[in-house]
């Protein structure tokens, strides 16, 4: 890398900013330009600092993640990756702009410090290419199509979604299956994606990177703003028309043979690549046929042209 990559920690956590602030900084990939004690001390130090990435935590006192976000991202398009626990509001604070999220390790845990650290490390360098897409209404309380616009010349406007009437995609054919998959940033984009298809298609697979027990919240909120079914996948769920597996965080998820359609085999096979679940196997191990345009830069339809068995 050419360029070190430009950090800012926002943390109210002493202990945890300082071990964070040090691991980062120890990297030679990276630069840790400074730091912020809570949200109003970020708002006042970006602007000088200039960071090319933030990582921020969710739960500070007086301004929240969420709310720095929100107030802060339009006027100041910066990728920001969550380091948070696990709760609901790591989904709101990705509608709001953040690019990623890493859950927050136990200090006292060697092994999950380590395995944090190599996560945090990997999404940095994605993440500080994203693109920060500020969205201008967001309503989470009935399934509609949200706009988003570019907060400025940093900002790319999304990718054009198909709309239905250009889908053109029947369940009449029953092996054929829309696959998704998705890492940093795909949160928001698989939402994008799903939200206004209708549940007259064929059943979806999706993978988006994620850790176990964030996938399950993650597929309630899908569920909640989708026009079609959306659940975390179980060893043995059908794919069927209308219905959207989401690989199970932690698991290996691979499409099979069921009668005379298909299903999903959920395993604790070891990670590929650092990710479990893992969506690139797919398109490594399987043989599929593509029948039609891809329905978003990260989807596509496909017919199997032989029993697949495959990681999505």
């Amino acid at each position: 890398m050419d360029q070190k990559i430009r950090i800012m920690v926002v943390d109210d956590s002493i202990l945890f900013r300082n071990w964070l602030v040090q691991s980062l900084g120890s990297d030679p990939r990276f630069e840790i330009v400074g730091y912020a004690v809570n949200a109003y001390d970020a708002k006042n130090k970006v602007p000088l600092l200039k960071p090319d990435l933030l990582t921020l935590d969710i739960e500070m006192p007086g301004m929240s993640g969420l709310e720095f976000l929100k107030e802060f991202l339009p006027t100041h398009p910066i990728p920001v990756i969550l380091v948070s626990s696990l709760n609901m509001r790591v989904f709101d604070a990705l509608a709001a702009g953040a690019v990623d999220f890493v859950r927050k390790p136990d200090l006292e845990n060697k092994v999950g410090k380590t395995t944090f650290l190599n996560m945090l490390k990997a999404k940095v360098v994605i993440g500080a290419k994203a693109r920060v897409q500020i969205p201008v209404t967001h309503n989470t309380s009935a399934p509609r199509a949200g706009s988003l616009r570019p907060a400025s010349a940093a900002c790319t406007a999304p990718s054009e979604i198909p709309s239905r009437s250009r889908l053109n995609i029947s369940t009449a054919d029953p092996g054929r299956i829309i696959a998704i998959g998705a890492s940093t940033g795909g949160t928001e984009a698989i939402l994008q994606v799903l939200r206004d298809l209708p549940p007259t298609l064929p059943g979806i697979v999706i993978t988006q990177h994620m850790p176990a027990g964030f996938t399950s919240m993650y597929a309630e909120r899908l569920n909640r703003l989708c026009r079609m079914e959306v659940r975390e996948a179980k060893h043995g769920d059908k794919v069927q028309p209308g219905l959207a597996l989401l690989a199970p965080g932690g698991l290996q998820m691979r499409v099979v043979r069921i009668g005379n359609g298909y299903g999903v085999s959920c395993s604790q096979d070891e990670k590929v690549n650092g990710h479990c679940p893992l969506w690139m196997c797919s398109l490594i191990l399987c043989r599929f046929t593509p029948v039609r345009k891809p329905l978003a830069l990260f989807s596509q339809a496909w017919a199997p042209t032989a029993q697949p068995d495959c990681c999505v």
